[in-house]
């Protein structure tokens, strides 16, 4: 890792990455997209050090309240999140200004700040998104390599739901011919069902493959799937979108699923729910008077 002074930390939606590059190892990350312009190894995270400084800074000065994101781009539970902590101390700042705040992750070292988690809950809104792409334990050490497991994370999901804290889960990436079955699927979907997300992200049953993350993948796929690489430059060649054989069917079960059990999947309804700050003292205010 190296150490950087960022100039800036929040996005126009107010999101905001607080390390660059990963070590999580996904064969399928597309943040090692050349299109990203990053000038060091992918894996020599960039650590935004002054982070927790310019949120307060930030936070102090905003007039109105509002949900913070992080790990659109980065996951804010890197391995070098246990001794740093920036992701820890942005939460207290966030907590300290009552805003809202919704993080993405892989990782159960999520479960060390469940407190904060709770406590801005308790006044606003908390979510806690996990990504899950395969329920097989094994073939998720494959594709995930450096990260905890699927069984791990559904635990996760699980003390979550028993804390109050409200889910969402990012069904993705389906890489054809490795995670795009119909029981994966289903069992994933059993999972969000049995945790009780309040919604599950999934933007088709394929994977997205740039310039730079293309070669890593195939690279990646030689060495645990031999012969599968020459399959997909056959199949697919360079295109950008790479779509499940079985993608209508497999995504209409997602639909049906969601339809069904009153779950948010359309992508500008999640996004819409997780942008949309709650401020629960106003409510209680409300009902008292």
């Amino acid at each position: 890792m190296h150490k950087i002074l960022a100039k800036q930390l929040l996005s126009s939606t107010n999101n905001m990455n607080l390390y660059r590059g990963c070590t999580h190892g996904c064969i399928y990350c597309d943040s090692r997209s050349t299109c990203y312009q990053m000038n060091h190894d992918f894996e020599d995270v960039a650590v935004k050090i002054n982070a927790p400084e310019l949120l307060e800074k930030i936070l102090s000065n905003k007039r109105k309240r509002c949900m913070i994101g992080t790990g659109a781009m980065c996951d804010p539970y890197l391995h070098i999140e246990k001794e740093l902590k920036l992701t820890r101390k942005c939460l207290e700042i966030i907590n300290r200004y009552n805003f809202g705040v919704g993080v993405l992750t892989k990782s159960d070292l999520v479960m060390r700040d469940i407190d904060l988690f709770e406590s801005i809950n308790s006044k606003t809104k908390a979510v806690v998104q996990m990504t899950l792409t395969t329920f097989d334990d094994e073939l998720c050490k494959k594709i995930e390599p450096n990260v905890c497991p699927t069984s791990s994370r559904i635990k996760v999901l699980q003390e979550m739901k028993k804390a109050g804290i409200p889910t969402m889960v990012w069904l993705d990436p389906f890489l054809p011919f490795i995670n795009d079955t119909q029981q994966n699927i289903k069992n994933l979907l059993d999972v969000c069902l049995f945790v009780g997300v309040k919604g599950i992200m999934c933007f088709g049953i394929g994977v997205t493959l740039r310039d730079g993350n293309r070669e890593y993948f195939y690279n990646q796929l030689d060495k645990e799937f031999p012969g599968l690489s020459d399959c997909y430059r056959k199949k697919f060649g360079n295109a950008y979108e790479i779509w499940s054989p079985s993608h209508k069917e497999l995504f209409s079960l997602i639909e049906k699923t969601c339809t069904k059990y009153n779950i948010l999947y359309k992508p500008q309804d999640c996004f819409a729910w997780l942008g949309q700050f709650e401020d629960k003292n106003k409510s209680i205010q409300f009902e008292l008077f």
